[in-house]
């Protein structure tokens, strides 16, 4: 038998999506733009980074490659290897949001094909009788935001007032979310997370993907900080996935990091938390170690997007994606034969794009293990091939969705 690896480095677009325009995008690319603003010295910070972008590792399993082919340019400041290890290739998307849970369960082989709900971005973003209805069934004295916010922004704006107040900072976005962020002493944890419960609930007719507990602590704008506490509540996905598929094949699904969440806790053997990339890195890495014949880990590196993407701090995410590339060859070291690593991503989250939000793009696929030989995967028409791809990996029947390209 074999193992499968899976980890999705959340927002890491290469641009080039067919459909961008439709989405207000076309000419989002996280990868490129990334790079460019590296070469010109603009994502150089005392302390951190300087100078071109350096991600040899993934440069050698296919990434110039990929970006040439996802959207027809090498990224710039970045040296095309004269050779390449393993399979790589890059996938468009077919579901029709450019969020996080569309994105995965596309990945798992299950495309979201219908529309989300969503908030409006003029006014207030929640209808009052929502509102009044979230109030009344968590005795709420009320509720602060009803706006679409940067999650840190609005916390620093409206922080001192919920903690006076009582009152939770209620916020949006472009995605089909209801995100509530609260302090964690003034307000409460445990709290949060039930008022989240019951918003999960109250949002079932608006059918909205995911309510998102941000709980904060600090004392001032200048010091709140959000914790590693975040807890997604999403819907089920609208099929089974490949995890529903492998669990019910007796084999061990290892969710790490907010995989879990995603996925509504169905399909998931095993969860194991942690907060930050690097804790992420070497959770992974012991859970590589315990990993059986025929099991799957999948981990979401978060930082990309959330500390990066979202905050459009272009030196931040350069910075992560190369400790991210210095770390693979500790992944590399943990295989043994039959193992396959994917490395992919599930949308874009271009930090030099306007506003705060993700950004529909093709994301890259670098599938590499001992015996794996070098080939392009051309340019995939869905993220679903990758879970049919596991599949065919782990030994499993194929699904609906998507093709294998082993």
């Amino acid at each position: 038998m074999a193992r499968a690896f899976l980890f999705v480095l959340d927002s890491f677009g290469v641009g080039g999506a067919p459909d961008a325009a439709g989405y207000q995008d076309e000419g989002a690319d996280t990868l490129g733009h990334i790079a460019e603003f590296c070469a010109a010295g603009a994502a150089d910070r005392q302390g951190l980074r300087e100078g071109p972008l350096q991600l040899p590792n993934m440069s050698a399993l296919g990434l110039m490659h990929i970006a040439k082919m996802a959207n027809g340019a090498t990224p710039a400041g970045m040296a095309v290897p004269d050779r390449t290890f393993g399979l790589y290739g890059a996938a468009s998307e077919v579901s029709k949001g450019k969020d996080t849970p569309s994105g995965h369960w596309e990945i798992a082989g299950t495309p979201v094909m219908f529309d989300w709900g969503y908030f409006p971005s003029e006014g207030d973003a929640f209808p009052q009788e929502l509102v009044e209805a979230i109030c009344r069934e968590a005795n709420l004295p009320g509720i602060l935001g009803n706006c679409h916010a940067s999650g840190t922004d609005i916390i620093a704006r409206l922080g001192q007032e919920h903690c006076r107040s009582a009152k939770p900072i209620c916020y949006t976005s472009s995605d089909s979310v209801f995100q509530i962020a609260a302090h964690e002493r003034y307000f409460g944890l445990e709290r949060l997370l039930k008022l989240c419960e019951i918003v999960r609930q109250l949002l079932m007719p608006y059918n909205i993907g995911r309510v998102i507990a941000r709980p904060f602590v600090g004392e001032t704008a200048a010091t709140f900080e959000r914790t590693g506490n975040r807890r997604d509540y999403s819907v089920l996905p609208p099929e089974p996935t490949l995890l529903d598929r492998l669990t019910q094949s007796d084999r061990t699904v290892h969710a790490i990091g907010k995989i879990g969440d995603i996925f509504a806790h169905q399909g998931t053997s095993r969860e194991i938390k942690a907060s930050g990339n690097l804790a992420l890195m070497d959770t992974t890495l012991k859970v590589m170690d315990e990993a059986k014949d025929g099991d799957l880990v999948f981990t979401n590196f978060v930082d990309f997007d959330m500390l990066y993407g979202h905050r459009r701090d272009v030196a931040g995410y350069a910075a992560a994606l190369e400790a991210f590339d210095v770390w693979l060859p500790a992944v590399y070291r943990k295989l043994v034969p039959g193992d396959m690593v994917i490395l992919t991503a599930d949308h874009g989250c271009d930090p030099t794009w306007r506003g705060t939000d993700h950004t529909r793009e093709r994301v890259p696929i670098m599938a590499f293990g001992p015996g794996v030989r070098s080939r392009s995967l051309g340019v995939r028409s869905t993220f679903a091939d990758i879970g049919e791809s596991i599949a065919a990996h782990l030994s499993i029947a194929s699904g609906a969705h998507g093709r294998s390209f082993l």
